[in-house]
C-alpha cells in the first residue's frame, strides 16, 4: 500500500478508510493533500478488492477547513490555477469513483471541506458539525463542484442563498434539507462503519451497477433513466454474481461473491 503523508490510509475487510491528516492545519487542502487524495481515489477507478471507501479526518474539531490559504498566499496567478486544476481532478476522482464513497465528518467543513462532503455518495455527521461555502466572501466563487453539487442536494434557491450570502449552517440543517443522511451523536466513524460493512457484503457488481444507473439516470428525462437502468440490469443478468446470489439464498447461506 502507497505511504501517504497527509492522508492516514487503512483497509478494513474491503472497506478503505481515508482520513485527511492535517489536524494541526483544520485538515486544510494543501497541493501536496490534494494530489494524495487524487492518487487515492484515482487508484480506485478500477474496483478490485475495496467494495466501499470512508472519507473522514484526523481530530475531533475539523472535518476540512477548505484550501490551504496560507499556502496560496503570494502564489502567482498561474501557480493558483495549476494547483486549483490538482483540486478539480481530486474532487472529479470521487465523484467518478464508480464503488460508494461515505462522508463520515467529524467536525466543521468549510469551502473546499464542504465541497468534499458533496462529492461523496452520502454523509453522516457529528452534531457540531457545520458547513459552508464561503468563497464568495474571498472574492471568488465554489470552484469543486459547490455550485453543482448543492443545488442537486438542497434545492436551487436554498443554495443560490447560502452560496451567494456565504452563511454558514449546521448539522441539523444539513440534515433538514437533505445534505447529510444522520447526525450521530456516538462515533460518527462507528456508523459510517457499519453502513459501510453492509454494503461492503452484497453484490460489488451490483453496487456498481446500482450507483451508475442512479448518478446517470438523475441527469436523464424518466423514460431515458430506465432504458438506462435496464441496460445497466441487463449487464448484471449473465453474471456469475448473480447466479450465486440466489444459489446462496436457496441454499440458506452468506453468498461467496467473485465480481464476475
Amino acid at each position: 500500500m502507497t505511504k501517504y503523508e497527509m492522508i492516514e490510509v487503512e483497509d478494513v475487510g474491503s472497506v478503505k478508510v481515508a482520513k485527511l491528516n492535517r489536524p494541526q492545519a483544520a485538515n486544510a487542502i494543501n497541493t501536496q493533500l490534494g494530489c494524495e487524495l487524487l492518487d487515492v481515489f484515482a487508484d480506485l477507478a478500477v474496483p478490485r478488492d475495496t467494495r466501499c471507501v470512508i472519507l473522514s479526518a484526523a481530530g475531533e474539531r475539523h472535518f476540512c477547513a477548505g484550501g490551504d490559504l496560507k499556502e496560496r498566499n503570494g502564489m502567482t496567478d498561474d501557480q493558483y490555477l495549476k494547483q486549483h486544476a490538482v483540486y478539480e481532478r481530486m474532487v472529479r476522482a470521487i465523484v467518478e469513483c464508480p464503488i460508494p464513497v461515505i462522508a463520515a465528518v467529524n467536525g466543521i467543513a468549510y469551502a473546499g471541506g464542504t465541497e468534499l462532503v458533496l462529492a461523496c455518495d452520502f454523509a453522516y455527521a457529528v452534531p457540531h458539525a457545520r458547513f459552508a461555502l464561503t468563497e464568495t466572501s474571498l472574492g471568488i466563487m465554489p470552484g469543486c463542484g459547490g455550485t453543482q453539487n448543492l443545488p442537486r442536494a438542497i434545492g436551487m434557491r436554498r443554495a443560490k442563498e447560502l452560496i451567494l450570502s456565504a452563511t454558514p449552517f449546521s448539522a441539523e440543517e444539513a440534515l433538514q434539507w437533505g445534505m447529510l443522511n444522520k447526525i450521530v451523536s456516538g462515533s460518527v466513524m462507528d456508523e459510517a462503519m457499519a453502513t459501510a460493512t453492509k454494503i461492503a457484503s452484497n453484490g460489488p457488481l451490483a453496487i456498481t451497477q446500482a450507483k451508475r444507473a442512479m448518478n446517470f439516470g438523475a441527469q436523464m428525462d424518466l423514460r431515458s433513466a430506465m432504458e438506462f437502468e435496464i441496460d445497466a440490469y441487463n449487464r448484471l443478468a449473465t453474471s456469475n454474481d448473480r447466479k450465486e446470489g440466489i444459489a446462496a439464498f436457496n441454499e440458506n447461506r452468506a453468498p461467496q461473491w467473485t465480481g464476475n
